[in-house]
Formats: C-alpha cells, structure tokens, sequence
C-alpha cells in the first residue's frame, strides 16, 4: 500500500441539510469538488479542436490559455498563458520562440505535470532533443481522451485522461485530472487536481526534477549575474547563459519568506514570481495542497525561469531527508495544485493566504 492516502476533496455550500443530501446524490464527485471556486459571474468556455489537438480555454471571450495535447508532445501542456490584461506569462520556446528569450531546457513547455524518475524513466527532462538512441531512458505522457469539457458562469472544467508509459509503450501510470478555470477580479485561477493510478508497482526514486512546473517570460526572471550549467539525471548538461538583463525584474517570494534565488531547495506552502511586463505589474502564485504526499513542497525554482514546486523530491534539497514514494499496482494518489496569474497590482501574501484557505478548506 502507499504510505500515503488521499481523497477527493469537496466543498459544498451549505444551504440546509435537504440541498445537501440532493447534492450529493444527485451531483458527480468531480462536480462536488469543484465547486471550490465559487462567486464570480465570469463566463469561461472550452473550445476542442481535435485537428490541432488543442483545447482553447477563454474567459469572456479572452483567450486565458490552451491545452495541448498533440501527438508529437511529449507531455500534455498548457500554452500559452495570459493573465486578464492580456500579458503573456510563459516562454514562447520552443512552441513560438521570441526574440531575446532563452532558448535552453526545451522539456520546459508552458504549465505541465510530470517527474524525473518514475521506475527509472526520466518524465521530466524527454523533448524532442533526446537522440533517438537515448528515448528508451525517458518516459512519455500519452493523453487518451477527453472525459469531460463544461463551459458555465464562475468557472469552466476540463476532464482529461493519459497514459505515463515506457518508450516501448509500457503503461505505468493512468492520470485522470481535472482543471478548474475561474477569475476573481484581476485573478486568474488554475485548479489542477491530477490522480495516478498504478497498473503496476511504481517507485518515484527521490529526484530534483518534478512535479508542477511553469516556464516563464523572459520579463519574469530573476536578473542573471552569471552563466551556469545544469544537468539532467543522465548528465546531459545545459547551458544557461547571462543575457541582457534590460527589462528582466522577476522576484521570488516564499510563504516561510525567503525571497530571490534563494528559494531553490526550500520549502513553502506557496511561492510568488513577481515581475513587471511592460509597465504591468504581474503576479504568478503556485500554492500547494496538505493532502499532497511530502508537504509542504520543495519548490524547484530557478531564477532563469524556471517556477516548479517538487513536493516527491526531498534528498535532492536536503541530503537529511529522504521520499522514494511507492505506488502498489492498483492503488492510486492525488496531487492537487492551485496557480494563480495576476496583474494590474500586487498579489499580496495576505490575498495568496485567502485563495490558499479556501482551496485547503475540506
């Protein structure tokens, strides 16, 4: 059996006791939890084009971000990502490169969901720039299907299916997740609530690269004072070099408080990037959930963009700790994230508490 237990998480607004007993037998349990986000008039709409393989997601008829899912990915993503004024938030490379971006670690791909060692297979670091005789090393996420797509006022939910399987197709893992999209005045909100169901046992060896990760605009960086060289479990190395800095005023702040570059390997409940786009002030919230195996996370964050909360990998930031988290065929384990985009002002800590509270709140 695991060594951790999660369940589905519901918030219900309590009318009486006879609306509550009709909403529980008359509503779907992913309707039940996703009542979380609640009071906003929004209108939010899903548009599925099964020739691109891609699914547009607009609030008000602005497009907030797109799911993809095509055959030559890797992984399922979401790209690109706008907060309400229409400021793009996550790296054009290597979907749609801009000039002055970076152009390294091309795995990071808009928001997505995945981890470095899972019964040895490296999810996290497979691209297309992995030679065809290095693939059998890394795993793939295959997305299967479409299980449900609701537009409605206040929020719109995305139902998908995927495969997480070996390069010869071995299927490891089956995750259903469900995506909330909601805004709350100058707030846009991601719930993202992904379960894994083992078709056979699996190990996630304790590894830095994981779990929830955004690539971000160049804009949002931390300013870069020196090249560096990073490398994946297999020694693949990267290069990420210093850049003009002209514009570049991305900023780290924790929940524990730790601010800058010095968030990497630290834990929190929450982490802020915080930057300026042309003028605008702009705000990108990852907040964890306590039901998620190893909270509070660690979060895998790089001044050079890279914004990732890794709640499995402990060794990785503190040789003091470790989590090879076991997964028994048959069983299953849910992860659950809350991303917050803002812009227009600051996200204050006191706003990030609020939206974390209710996102908690059983």
């Amino acid at each position: 059996m695991s060594r951790w237990k999660t369940t589905s998480r519901m918030q219900i607004d309590f009318i009486g006791v006879f609306t509550f007993i009709w909403i529980l037998m008359a509503a779907p349990i992913n309707d039940i939890m996703s009542q979380a986000i609640a009071g906003s008039d929004h209108r939010v709409t899903l548009q599925d084009d099964p020739a691109l393989q891609e699914v547009e997601v607009l609030i008000d008829g602005k497009l907030f971000t797109k799911y993809i899912y095509r055959d030559n990915l890797e992984k399922p993503v979401l790209f690109p990502i706008y907060t309400l004024g229409n400021q793009l938030v996550t790296r054009g490379y290597p979907f749609v490169p801009v000039a002055g971006e970076r152009t390294d670690h091309p795995h990071h791909l808009g928001l997505w969901f995945n981890y470095g060692d899972v019964n040895g297979l490296d999810f996290w670091n497979n691209s297309s720039a992995i030679p065809e005789d290095k693939k059998s090393k890394y795993g793939e996420i295959r997305h299967q299907r479409i299980l449900r797509s609701q537009a409605g006022s206040g929020k719109g939910l995305l139902e998908v299916e995927a495969n997480w399987v070996s390069s010869t197709g071995q299927r490891l893992l089956v995750e259903k997740t469900t995506f909330v999209f909601s805004q709350r005045g100058s707030t846009r909100i991601i719930d993202r609530v992904s379960t894994l169901s083992a078709m056979e046992d699996v190990l996630f060896q304790d590894n830095k690269e994981g779990m929830l990760g955004i690539r971000v605009t160049r804009s949002l960086e931390l300013p870069s004072e020196k090249p560096e060289i990073f490398t994946d479990a297999y020694g693949n190395p990267t290069n990420v070099k210093v850049l003009n800095n002209a514009g570049v005023s991305g900023d780290y702040l924790s929940s524990s408080g730790v601010t800058g570059g010095d968030v990497w390997g630290t834990r929190g409940e929450w982490m802020r990037l915080a930057g300026t786009i042309d003028g605008t002030e702009v705000a990108i919230a990852i907040i964890d959930h306590p039901k998620n195996p190893g909270y509070p996370t660690y979060w895998h964050a790089r001044g050079y963009g890279l914004f990732a909360a890794n709640t499995l990998g402990q060794h990785a930031f503190d040789q003091s700790e470790q989590l090879n988290f076991a997964l028994e065929k048959g069983n299953s384990t849910t992860f659950s994230y809350r991303i917050l985009f803002h812009d227009g002002s600051e996200l204050t800590p006191g706003q990030i508490e609020n939206y974390r509270a209710e996102f908690i709140k059983d």
